[in-house]
């Protein structure tokens, strides 16, 4: 299969104060700047009756994503503090994942020489194929769910780590603490998993089959990437409860 090439690193474009500027990270600030303009925009439309369609079609929608947040969590209050972060972490992984199928992502920029070779370096790449977005999406949600146990529990939430009563249950609570620390590599590798082997799927058919298998596959890879997006905002509302529940009171 000559002229695929697939690289686990991302590409650098150039540096900024010394930091390497790469093509994910560039194609993040425009996922970032839509979903901010989008923001804005709707912001501006909103009205206090709905004179449209579509703000009646969106409010009934995120009242619904905002009801299931509160029932899940059973606190309507702890419900209006993580529903922001949780549709965020939605609408950004989505969006990044739809726009690194676009025409021209990743097949548009600069050729470059290196050691007698020329290769291409695109201006966009898919975000979530550079392994360091992932991780700080997994940091993210690892700091959310810890913040809100700790919140909710205070020092109790930390009894479930640190428990001296018995010899069982100090090793219970060095296991709740691996696994605790383990969701950071599973939400990273899930993430990553599946959107980097969607992307060399891709580039393999498209190398083999050029005219009509790619395009039934890139609206799968789409229905993954939105798919993936929701597991990653729905985990982090389920471990997020199982943080704010307090285990001593059920017993």
């Amino acid at each position: 299969m000559e002229g695929i090439h697939i690289a686990l690193k991302p590409y650098v474009l150039g540096t900024i104060g010394g930091i390497p500027l790469t093509n994910t990270l560039l194609t993040s600030w425009v996922v970032m700047a839509l979903l901010i303009g989008w923001a804005c925009w709707v912001r501006l439309r909103l009205r206090k009756v709905p004179s449209s369609a579509s703000q009646v079609l969106a409010e009934s929608l995120l009242g619904s994503v905002f009801s299931f947040i509160a029932e899940t969590l059973e606190s309507r209050r702890l419900a209006r503090q993580l529903f922001p972060i949780v549709v965020t972490l939605f609408l950004y992984i989505t969006l990044a994942n739809l726009i690194g199928l676009l025409p021209g992502v990743g097949t548009i920029g600069l050729w470059q020489e290196a050691h007698g070779e020329r290769s291409l370096v695109p201006f966009l790449y898919p975000v979530n194929t550079d392994l360091n977005v992932p991780l700080a999406l997994a940091l993210i949600a690892f700091v959310v769910i810890e913040y809100f146990g700790l919140r909710t529990l205070g020092l109790r939430y930390l009894t479930k780590f640190v428990n001296l009563r018995s010899v069982l249950g100090f090793v219970v609570g060095i296991i709740e603490f691996v696994s605790e620390v383990a969701r950071i590599v599973s939400f990273t590798f899930r993430l990553f998993g599946n959107i980097f082997s969607g992307k060399v799927l891709l580039l393999v058919l498209m190398a083999l089959v050029p005219l009509f298998v790619p395009a039934p596959m890139m609206g799968f890879e789409a229905f993954v990437g939105i798919i993936q997006g929701a597991i990653f905002a729905l985990l982090t509302l389920f471990f997020t409860k199982i943080a704010v529940t307090d285990h001593a009171e059920e017993h």
